[in-house]
């Protein structure tokens, strides 16, 4: 069966549907770490910030995830810089399946009781509400900002870069 397209899914709609003791078949995430590189006091972190709210499939989250950090360990090494993906996708997307094709009309329902099936996950994102948290050093900024640039483009939703230095962070 064809996965319908992530626009689908984009925009928030009713309530969440996210307590899984009462759903059955939810299908695991597909983000495998949450946190790379290593920890340590660095001077520069940088958030990835949403622009406007929406939800982010766990799909798209592990996309940027991957293009993140394969860039800055080729680039920086793995020893000069910590991320870490600050949203979890606890809300259950459902899927109404339409039979399609030859005698698709006697087999199918069509929208009766078309409550769904649970398909995959996805993270509600408010207004502003940081995504990515990277940590670097300032001779790795350009580095980074490439990074977080590269990882924005899988989201579904417009970002910008949210930079804080010292010791005295921004709030996440």
């Amino acid at each position: 069966m064809v996965r319908k397209p992530n626009s689908m899914y984009r925009e928030i709609k009713g309530q969440a549907y996210s307590r899984r003791e009462y759903i059955g078949g939810v299908p695991a995430i597909r983000i495998t770490q949450f946190e790379h590189g290593t920890k340590s006091e660095y001077p520069i972190r940088m958030f990835l910030r949403a622009v406007e709210q929406c939800q982010i499939r766990h799909i798209s989250l592990e996309a940027a995830r991957i293009s993140a950090n394969r860039y800055l360990s080729k680039k920086i090494g793995n020893s000069n810089y910590f991320m870490k993906i600050l949203v979890y996708p606890h809300n259950v997307l459902r899927e109404n399946k339409i039979a399609v094709g030859a005698g698709a009309d006697r087999i199918s329902d069509g929208m009766r009781h078309a409550f769904g099936k649970p398909v995959g996950t996805a993270a509600r994102i408010s207004k502003n509400q940081s995504i990515l948290m990277l940590e670097t050093t300032t001779t790795n900024f350009k580095f980074a900002k490439e990074a977080l640039e590269r990882a924005a483009v899988k989201l579904p939703t417009p970002c910008y870069i949210d930079v804080a230095e010292g010791k005295q962070y921004a709030s996440t």
